[in-house]
């Protein structure tokens, strides 16, 4: 018994001496459960949706008010032409759209049928089927309001991108980026620190090997081992649930290797500020959360609150995620994508250049 109490002694002294190992195990779980405790919400709200009013009457306007009165539907008169609505459902720009014919008002004063369009992003195909449901709603109590016998108003609604509502067509692109992000992160910033921790980092530092390749010479193989993991997980989901691929393979394969410059920084980054694997392994796994739960992964961005939606403008796996289930689901392209793909550009190239040069100047 005295034995066991003094290896009990001896591992809490252990780990209270060591400073990051303190904040690993306080402090990030922390930040982790009071960011993320907000950031994961499953309600549906602002559902940002495009209006096409073709009647522009007093009655259209105030249908168009009751979908706006609440906090479901964030209201946009859209000044995109209705037939190349498509392209901003492609950018994000749209989750939905209300179509209101010409007609409108005449028609439900004369009390005859009339039908509205409804068309909904279905690519989420839970948050496809509340949307549908919450418009159903209004719609229903925008008719009792008028006259006690109802007036007809049809709510025709329609789902993009995935009729079928299959939360699997969702899910797996969503996987895919997942898994480039924790693989490449976790087994660089893990390779670097177990050559310190062997003692061959030294050894290497001493030959005539210039930093570039030697940094280059740990990097190439995790980021080729991240491409066969994209391609193990894109054919496992097209061949096994088969998700249909409507974009550009081409596209595709060009941004993940510009994503894989900021997975590939952030693993050198955190073996600069780690002594061990176990290190290692604890801040690579408190990024790769953080950075799943705040990409829209799980829940829209637009559900979370106002402050953790400033904060997903950090997180490079946001851009990623929405360039990959955007081309495969609904075979974006970059003219929907820019704003992604620059902002992922940018923080490619930010990451892995400070990365890189932070690396230099410690095994220097």
């Amino acid at each position: 018994m005295r034995i066991i109490l003094a290896l009990i002694k001896k591992e809490f002294y252990q780990v209270f001496r060591d400073r990051n190992m303190l904040r690993l195990i306080f402090l990030l779980p922390m930040i982790q459960l009071i960011v993320l405790g907000y950031a994961i919400n499953v309600d549906v709200k602002n559902i940002h949706t495009a209006v096409y009013d073709f009647d522009n009457s007093t009655l259209s306007r105030e249908y168009v008010k009751s979908l706006s009165a609440g906090d479901y539907f964030d209201i946009e008169y859209s000044e995109i032409p209705l037939l190349d609505i498509n392209s901003g459902f492609k950018s994000g720009q749209y989750d939905a759209a209300l179509i209101i014919p010409s007609g409108f008002s005449s028609d439900i004063t004369l009390r005859k049928p009339i039908t509205a369009g409804f068309v909904v992003d279905a690519a989420n195909a839970n948050s496809a089927a509340i949307a549908m449901a919450y418009a159903g709603q209004i719609t229903a109590q925008f008719n009792n309001r008028q006259t006690k016998a109802g007036v007809p108003i049809e709510l025709r609604q329609k789902r993009l991108y995935n009729p079928e509502a299959e939360s699997v067509y969702f899910m797996v692109p969503g996987i895919v980026a997942v898994l480039v992000t924790m693989i490449t992160v976790m087994l660089t910033s893990m390779a670097i620190v177990r050559e310190r921790e062997t003692g061959t980092l030294e050894q290497l530092m001493v030959t005539p090997i210039k930093t570039p390749a030697f940094i280059f010479g740990k990097t190439i193989p995790f980021a080729i081992l991240g491409y066969v993991e994209m391609s193990m997980a894109l054919a496992f989901g097209i061949l096994w649930f088969n998700i249909p691929f409507a974009g550009s393979w081409v596209l595709l394969y060009g941004l993940a290797f510009v994503f894989l410059f900021t997975t590939l920084g952030v693993g050198m980054f955190i073996s600069t500020i780690t002594a061990t694997q176990q290190q290692a392994m604890f801040f690579a796994w408190f990024f790769s959360v953080f950075a799943i739960m705040t990409s829209g992964f799980f829940t829209p961005i637009s559900n979370m609150p106002d402050f953790v939606q400033y904060i997903t403008y950090l997180n490079p796996l946001r851009y990623f995620m929405a360039i990959v289930r955007g081309i495969m689901m609904k075979g974006a392209g970059v003219a929907e994508l820019y704003r992604e793909i620059f902002a992922m550009i940018t923080f490619s190239a930010i990451i892995f250049t400070l990365s890189w040069m932070r690396f230099s100047k410690r095994i220097e």
